[in-house]
């Protein structure tokens, strides 16, 4: 076995900070306990924290404020693993797998299930407007704001809605990519803008705007590579129920362009990733250049 790499080793020294603070967050003793298990059954003990691990190089892109960023980074990451508990719910994805281990609706109840993943939400807005940790309060709003767009009905919440009603029926690219940039996009861009607004100082237009762009492009990929595994990968692999989408007969860049040429799609993403952080005139890219070809050339 080889030396790991420098994004190798990168994120083992940040995965610990994250996983540290979020069980700190979601060990709150005033949480009624049948209720912080299940939260706690959501949100730890699995996942890739992509999500957050883009904050936290984006922030060091700008050289971040680091507590802005550790409590960005966990907000984000919450509210993507309440998004997850909701969409497993029988009403919408109806999943019984995910990370390898039963549903939280499955393990726990829909009606438990469904108020987790309410208090995640809520928990992750808490993270980002404390009172005591020396964040500015424009920051803290800042920050909220945009968590909030990229969960809510232009965002995740809207992409959800749109996929529901297209089941089975047919959708042009540009209508799936719509959908996938709310749906799965809206909250990767976000990470990377939310690490980008910890910056002490106001970050540049331009600047700003290729960071945002960066994020769409690694947004979008995310889904196309999704999409591939999902008909490429098994259950195992994936730690999810594979092939769903074309049991539910859910349009998918697979079953719109083909397989091979999802897989340029991918590539192309990626590419203009890459060319949005060049453009962004920053020094300390290199580790979000490293979670853009991660998140494209994975297998699970």
């Amino acid at each position: 076995m080889g030396a790991p790499d420098f994004l190798e080793t990168w994120s083992l020294g940040q995965l610990p900070r994250i996983e540290r603070a979020l069980e700190g967050w979601l060990g709150d003793a005033r949480v009624p306990d049948h209720l912080g298990q299940a939260m706690r059954y959501a949100a730890l003990g699995g996942g890739k924290r992509l999500r957050p691990l883009l904050v936290l190089a984006a922030a060091e892109a700008v050289q971040g404020h680091p507590q802005a960023a550790l409590r960005a980074a966990c907000a984000v990451e919450l509210v993507h693993a309440y998004s997850l508990v909701h969409d497993d719910l029988p009403c919408m994805d109806n999943d019984v797998l995910r990370r390898g281990k039963p549903t939280v609706h499955v393990r726990f109840g829909e009606p438990l299930a469904l108020l987790a993943g309410d208090a995640l939400q809520t928990l992750a807005f808490e993270l980002i407007v404390p009172e005591d940790a020396g964040i500015p309060e424009a920051m803290q709003a800042r920050l909220s704001r945009l968590l909030a767009a990229a969960a809510g009905a232009q965002g995740m919440a809207g992409g959800q809605a749109i996929d529901l009603v297209h089941v089975g029926q047919p959708l042009t690219e540009a209508q799936l990519c719509d959908m996938h940039r709310r749906k799965t996009g809206a909250l990767l861009r976000a990470s990377v803008c939310m690490g980008a607004a910890c910056a002490h100082q106001p970050v540049p237009p331009a600047t700003w705007a290729a960071l945002a762009k960066y994020g769409a492009a690694v947004g979008l990929a995310f889904q196309v590579v999704d999409d591939i595994l999902d008909a490429t990968a098994d259950t195992a692999t994936l730690g999810k129920t594979a092939g769903k989408d074309r049991i539910a007969d859910k349009p998918t860049f697979v079953t719109i362009l083909g397989l091979e040429k999802a897989r340029a799609y991918a590539q192309q993403l990626l590419a203009q990733a890459e060319q949005a952080l060049q453009a962004s005139a920053l020094a300390q890219t290199a580790h979000l250049r490293a979670l853009a070809r991660r998140l494209v050339m994975r297998h699970a």
